[in-house]
């Protein structure tokens, strides 16, 4: 009877243990100053268990205050701190992570993820998890310089492309764009923003490249130099219409005998017979295969003429005996 009373105990408690949903939150996270961060909470959603209120607790002092709450009305954010700079995910099932943006250093502290389910037989259960936000001023990272176009850093003449300048680090992040100038003078400064805009790319703007990033964390980063090509688009088009309509070779070996039919071997490895002079070229197999025809006729016909010329002396011989 004891045993029995064990096995049911242990079936229960394996049943609370794993038959309910569980958050997945980590122990701590780490975001940047000024910046945004996601802090992750998320389950497995199990079959009969309804998700009914979504709370988010950050500890002030010795108690912990809800500033964010998600029931059958909607979101709510319950902290006028957070107004426009919190947000809670809700498109995929099963992830209640918080987004917090602009980061200031007061918004470290621990956070606790609570969710509530209704069970299939009518109940209610709740669990929750606490992580710790640490928020630190983080040094710029060198940028690196991109374009959105899909010619890369060549472009023909006339387009609208722009230069991008991306760092990562704190913000805010100052960006300042240099064109390198020839016989080792110094760059000059041509724009202030994180995109260097060509509004249309003239020839003149060719050149090469590149872009500091300055937070205020950390010294000035710069990037690589990158060289940005303009390529007359009315050079191009005179060239393209000039181009023969034949096809060049790296060799272009031929083979001729002046007569008044010339074999011509072209290096494609094709062998033609062309007539003197203006014309069209003949294929080597219609060739082939007239001069087989001719000489079928002319075995054809000398069969024929042998063997009247046969049946012609059997015929006098008869006529003789």
């Amino acid at each position: 009877m004891g045993i029995l009373l064990g096995l049911l105990l242990l079936g229960h408690l394996t049943v609370d243990t794993y038959g309910l949903p569980i958050l997945e939150v980590p122990e701590n996270i780490t975001g940047p100053w000024k910046g945004d961060v996601t802090i992750p909470c998320t389950y497995g959603p199990l079959e009969g268990y309804t998700q009914v209120l979504v709370k988010w607790l950050v500890h002030r002092g010795s108690y912990p205050v809800t500033i964010f709450l998600r029931d059958s009305s909607g979101d709510h954010i319950q902290q006028a701190k957070y107004q426009g700079r919190l947000h809670v995910s809700h498109k995929v099932p099963g992830d209640v992570s918080l987004q917090l943006s602009t980061l200031e250093m007061d918004d470290r502290s621990h956070y606790m993820c609570e969710v509530t389910w209704q069970t299939p037989d009518g109940n209610q259960v709740v669990r929750d998890k606490i992580t710790e936000l640490r928020v630190q001023k983080l040094s710029v990272s060198k940028p690196t310089v991109t374009t959105g176009s899909g010619y890369g850093f060549m472009v023909p003449q006339g387009m609208r492309i722009s230069l991008q300048c991306q760092a990562r680090g704190s913000p805010p992040i100052t960006y300042i764009w240099y064109k390198e100038q020839t016989n080792n003078q110094e760059p000059i400064k041509v724009g202030n923003l994180s995109t260097l805009l060509f509004k249309p790319a003239l020839v003149a703007d060719s050149g090469s490249y590149f872009c500091t990033a300055k937070g205020k964390v950390g010294s000035e980063q710069h990037s690589d130099i990158v060289k940005f090509v303009v390529k007359d688009s009315s050079k191009l088009l005179k060239t393209n219409t000039e181009a023969p309509t034949t096809m060049s070779y790296p060799l272009n070996a031929t083979s001729t005998v002046k007569q008044p039919w010339d074999w011509t071997t072209d290096m494609d490895g094709y062998l033609r017979m062309t007539r003197a002079g203006p014309g069209k070229s003949m294929p080597i197999f219609a060739i082939i295969l007239i001069i087989s025809l001719c000489c079928m006729v002319v075995f054809t016909m000398a069969y024929i003429m042998l063997c009247r010329k046969t049946s012609q002396q059997e015929h006098v011989c008869e006529a003789a005996r």
